[in-house]
């Protein structure tokens, strides 16, 4: 493969740098390329630069490392951006998930959808929209790949009104597909699955057995009646009303439906859906980094970290630049009549063919009508949600909330609304003239 130049933004992370370093270093068609990986974090990206040099001395890789706090530095040149920044992750988070708790609302995760779902993507649109500014004038051929959650908000918000090329990833195909694999009872590699929908949010249209092409929706549905113990209940619960399996069940699925957040019958309970540890997430991430330091001193291998992230980032890569035409099972891209019966232009989650023609997403015809009208909602609250986080529009992002399944009353909505805007208003200019 020619060599070519990917930045990562939002590299200096102890959870998911050194994943997708490793991605980059362990690819063999990646020798004599260059990674410039940028974090505002001066402190942690220097460490992250040390680890990422180690791995690419140690493993015998090849590329040239480069290393910026501005981004404006690395971008020259750069084909592949990938965006993994996430604005005070924990502590914005926790409150997405704490205020609607004060006004009768409790949400899943409170990240993806919901009203959380809102607020997490605002906060993220203006730097992301500056990365986009920078890419039209620096890198304006390269590829915008986001990491970074809502998935379809921040990719639609770099699509239409970034100006940019992109596509979004997430490894929650990977995820389904081991899941599927325990309660079958059949290998991961000798799955095959089609799926359809929109990120965290995708139905199963197909699933069977790679060896014999046995369609295994029938052994699935034989364990409605005796469903695992350890199994999804919400998944079963999905799949016995609407007669097909979510890709991602739990708390995932839960953040698209008005089901699961009635603080009265606490249904979260009967289907075991558990919260994000905002704690053990922040005190883990001390270890990590203690853990890295070690390793950049020598004291301890690296070789974990040759197993990567889970995402298929860099595989894409490889195949548009080596025009591979690879199959990949899940890409967050602009719908171009891969799902007939979801809006045009919106940021579905389908398989598709990579080469140098570029990302081509697979034309999967209708989802069902009645998951494509949950998902319809969806995409409608998510898109008023961009539009309103990219003019600061107050007026759209009530609209937005009211479209939200969670949300029952609009005095509700509006006080959630209102005390998200002044908790972040630090975060959130555009709303603050």
């Amino acid at each position: 493969m020619r060599p070519t130049k990917i930045v990562v933004i939002g590299a200096a992370s102890a959870d998911f740098g050194p994943g997708v370093i490793a991605d980059v270093l362990t690819n063999p068609e990646m020798k004599s390329s260059t990674l410039a990986l940028v974090d505002t974090n001066s402190d942690a990206l220097r460490l992250m630069t040390a680890l990422a040099e180690r791995m690419n001395d140690e493993w015998g890789s090849g590329l040239t490392i480069e290393s910026a706090v501005d981004r404006t530095e690395a971008l020259p040149g750069a084909e592949f951006v990938i965006v993994t920044l996430e604005v005070e992750r924990e502590q914005r988070w926790r409150m997405d998930y704490e205020i609607p708790i004060k006004h009768g609302l409790r949400q899943p995760l409170a990240e993806n959808g919901g009203p959380g779902a809102f607020a997490h993507a605002a906060r993220n649109i203006p730097p992301v929209l500056g990365i986009c500014d920078d890419m039209r004038n620096l890198c304006p051929e390269a590829w915008f790949f986001n990491f970074t959650n809502p998935v379809p908000r921040i990719t639609l918000t770099a699509h239409r009104y970034g100006g940019v090329k992109a596509a979004g990833f997430c490894h929650g195909i990977g995820m389904g597909m081991h899941s599927f694999s325990r309660l079958l009872d059949i290998p991961y590699e000798d799955l095959d699955i089609k799926a359809a929908g929109i990120n965290h949010f995708t139905w199963v249209l197909e699933l069977r057995r790679k060896s014999t092409a046995e369609d295994l929706y029938p052994a699935v549905r034989e364990l409605l009646d005796d469903w695992p113990a350890e199994g999804d209940l919400l998944t079963r619960d999905l799949l016995r009303h609407f007669d097909i399996l979510p890709v991602i069940g739990g708390s995932h699925t839960a953040e698209y439906l008005p089901w699961v957040c009635d603080p009265r019958t606490k249904p979260w309970e009967k289907y075991r859906l558990h919260l994000y540890d905002w704690d053990r997430a922040e005190s883990s991430r001390d270890t990590k980094w203690q853990h890295i330091e070690r390793q950049i001193a020598g004291e301890e291998p690296i070789d974990e970290y040759r197993l990567g992230s889970g995402e298929r980032a860099i595989a894409v890569v490889d195949a548009l630049v080596r025009n591979a035409n690879s199959y990949e099972l899940a890409l967050n891209i602009p719908n171009d009549g891969c799902i007939a019966n979801l809006p045009e232009g919106s940021i579905v989650e389908v398989p598709g063919v990579v080469s140098a023609m570029g990302i081509r997403g697979l034309a999967m015809g209708d989802l069902p009508e009645t998951l494509a009208e949950l998902c319809r909602r969806q995409i409608t609250a998510a898109e008023l949600a961009v539009e309103a986080a990219v003019t600061g529009d107050r007026k759209i992002a009530l609209q937005s909330l009211l479209l939200d399944p969670m949300i029952t009353d609009i005095s509700q909505a509006e006080a959630i609304l209102d005390e998200y805007l002044t908790a972040h208003a630090d975060l959130l200019p555009q709303f603050h003239p």
